[in-house]
């Protein structure tokens, strides 16, 4: 009897043992895990995530011009933004945004885009350089500048500057330039100075390119007024300024009082997404519904 007993303690211990070690698994045996899959984790029933620049921003006065966002009617516009957009400020606080929000979408200067986030084709088109320059990518602008007749012959030398190799290299540092093959720069030396009002978005490449004119030319001095694109228009035309900036076409009526139009960059502005989001493209009529709030989940759209 206790012979018996004791077999049947020896048993239990043992089975007790099996479990253990089963329930314990350290071997990393084939039969003994759960296998698991890695799959997309992107829920197109979510709501999308709004981003934009604030007001006052050429970036944003320019999408949403040419995105339809904003609307005339009555000779005023109106800015439809969703009222629920998330607003950043500056550049790098949209791709922030962006990068940090899978269900996010923005909007940039086709010079910011780099790895964190990724573009959005628009009606099939890519955003590169050469579609923008070719006009087939249809959310981009040019940075114009505007003259009368009468330039002095340091504004001249300016203008001689921006678009020449060294004038086209500055620009290329944040936009794409227009003349690949752009003369070497030859001063006039002219002294004196000039004044140039218009664009808040074209004036940080303006200034740029004018603090390496007046290294070259001495005794010039430009002064680079942001007023705007329409007072920049209306102050070379009134003789306020000698040059005057837009970042949108001039109008026909505009060019029947000015002498000459001078486009010195395009800027494209990219549709941006959280780099996990799956979509590769919009439309045009898809980017101004989501912006003013139409279309709110990721499966409506692509």
């Amino acid at each position: 009897m206790k012979k018996a007993i004791s077999l049947v303690l020896i048993c239990m211990f043992a089975l007790s043992l099996v479990v253990a070690c089963g329930g314990n698994n350290t071997t990393g045996t084939p039969a003994q895990e759960t296998p698991t899959q890695e799959t997309s984790s992107f829920d197109d029933r979510r709501e999308i995530t709004v981003v934009s620049r604030e007001s006052g921003s050429g970036t944003r006065g320019a999408f949403v011009e040419l995105t339809g966002v904003e609307v005339s009617a009555d000779g005023n516009t109106t800015d439809m933004t969703s009222p629920e957009a998330v607003i950043g400020n500056g550049t790098n606080a949209i791709m922030t945004n962006v990068a940090g929000d899978t269900y996010a979408i923005g909007y940039i200067s086709t010079g910011s885009v780099n790895d964190t986030i990724k573009t959005v084709n628009i009606d099939g088109v890519e955003p590169t350089a050469a579609n923008i320059l070719a006009g087939d990518y249809k959310i981009s602008r040019p940075f114009i500048v505007v003259t009368m007749d009468d330039l002095s012959p340091v504004a001249q030398d300016f203008l001689d500057f921006i678009m020449s190799s060294e004038g086209q290299e500055i620009v290329a540092g944040s936009y794409i330039p227009v003349d690949q093959n752009a003369p070497a720069f030859e001063s006039n030396h002219a002294t004196g100075t000039v004044v140039v009002g218009g664009s808040t978005s074209v004036a940080p490449v303006v200034e740029k390119l004018a603090e390496a004119y007046e290294a070259i030319n001495t005794g010039a001095n430009v002064e680079v007024h942001a007023t705007g694109s329409g007072a920049g228009i209306t102050g070379a035309i009134d003789g306020v300024v000698d040059i005057g900036m837009s970042s949108r076409d001039i109008r026909d009526s505009e060019m029947e009082s000015l002498h000459r139009q001078i486009t010195i960059a395009m800027d494209g502005i990219a549709v941006i997404v959280n780099d996990d989001n799956p979509l590769t493209n919009l439309t045009m009529d898809e980017v101004r519904e989501i912006f003013i709030g139409e279309k709110m989940r990721w499966s409506d759209v692509g």
